[in-house]
């Protein structure tokens, strides 16, 4: 996968835990990665966002202003510029070989050595890797995905795919096709890539698509996955439900331990039932059933 040859800066801000979604969906509209960090005596966040300098800029500009409206708070952003070299080899630092669960190894290209035996190993570029399995959310996925795989589910969707890891998870591990979906047409290449270096292109389709208003994304599906942000999860609750089928799971992530009540709340409306919740630190990712027979 190609390396970045232009410059690039860091963009950080310091928010409320409040206001640490919108601020996020914020720096990911101009970002090629998110990272967040807390800060353990004042309880705020950290945000810090990679991108190439002179790109993005307006639309980095419109979506802070916006989250600033919506949130109330005025937050400062700074402009650090970041040699690539140096972000690369932190990012090689920061991406060591992530065992999860029982089932799953998430290592980087830039990493020696055979793979895990008895493992399924999902490779990815740490230049890139957002959803690369440190991040909780993706953990408490990929341990719900282990645990549903004894339904075998034939119809799979991940919506909001990203790098495409969970899709390649499911699609190595119950040897199904998976739709992968995303907003992004950064992030459909990136899962495209993905996908070819892992040896998966035959079973996992990235498409460029607009959650559930693109046609072609309707089910009804046996597992969904969807490891977004807690506000459109819940704007989405209604279409997710109608598009799961009976007996189906869906496994929702990418919520604050704060933000599952709400989230819970919108889909038990909708008649899905909680099954589990997965804790990973401050993240949690829920597992949710809808009843009946498929």
């Amino acid at each position: 996968m190609p390396r970045h040859t232009m410059p690039l800066e860091t963009v950080a801000v310091t928010v409320p835990e409040a206001a640490l979604e919108t601020f996020e969906a914020a720096l990911i509209s101009a970002c090629e990665t998110v990272g967040f960090f807390r800060d353990d005596e004042t309880g705020d966040w950290r945000l810090e966002g990679v991108k190439r300098i002179g790109v993005k800029d307006a639309e980095l500009a419109a979506s802070i202003a916006l989250a600033a409206a919506v949130t109330g708070i005025s937050a400062e952003v700074a402009h650090v510029p970041t040699p690539a070299d140096g972000w690369l080899a932190h990012s090689y630092a920061s991406f060591p070989e992530q065992l999860i669960g029982r089932r799953f190894a998430v290592r980087g290209t830039h990493l020696a050595g055979p793979p895990k035996p008895a493992r399924i190993s999902l490779v990815l570029d740490a230049g890139v890797a957002f959803g690369s399995g440190e991040h909780g959310s993706t953990r408490g996925c990929l341990l719900a995905l282990e645990a549903v795989a004894r339904r075998r589910p034939r119809r799979i969707l991940d919506l909001g795919t990203g790098s495409g890891i969970l899709a390649m998870a499911a699609a190595a591990l119950l040897h199904r096709p998976v739709l992968a979906t995303d907003i992004e047409p950064w992030s459909i290449r990136v899962a495209r890539e993905n996908a070819a270096q892992n040896g998966l292109s035959h079973l996992v389709r990235p498409l460029l698509a607009n959650g559930w208003h693109d046609p072609s994304v309707r089910g009804p599906y046996d597992l969904i996955f969807a490891n977004i942000l807690a506000r459109p999860l819940c704007a989405m609750a209604k279409d997710l439900a109608s598009n799961l089928a009976f007996g189906g799971t869906a496994i929702l992530a990418g919520l604050l331990a704060n933000q599952v009540r709400w989230v819970l709340a919108a889909h038990r409306r909708q008649g899905l039932r909680l099954e589990r919740l997965i804790p990973q630190g401050t993240w949690t990712t829920i597992v949710l059933r809808k009843s009946g027979v498929r």
